[in-house]
């Protein structure tokens, strides 16, 4: 299927349910849900795409693993 088609199913299907509120309310916070998964895999991937990047992510989660990470307060961050 194309992505038109994909287009034309997704807005045939919601146009079944647009007068049922509480539907079409359940079907944008699943597309939201769809959305935040989507970018945070754009990202992963950006990330992992480059080997320096990847390395310093899998460092990192080494440190976590053998207790050698640390807790930071967020508004430390910015400081």
């Amino acid at each position: 299927m194309t992505a038109l088609q994909l287009n034309a199913e997704l807005f045939r299907e919601l146009s079944i349910i647009a007068e049922d509120e509480s539907l079409m309310q359940k079907a944008v916070k699943y597309l939201k849900k769809l959305t935040a998964k989507k970018q945070a895999m754009d990202e992963t991937e950006y990330l992992m795409s480059s080997p320096a990047m990847a390395e310093i992510i899998r460092q990192g989660q080494e440190d976590i693993k053998n207790g050698r990470g640390r807790v930071i307060k967020l508004e430390d961050i910015w400081k």
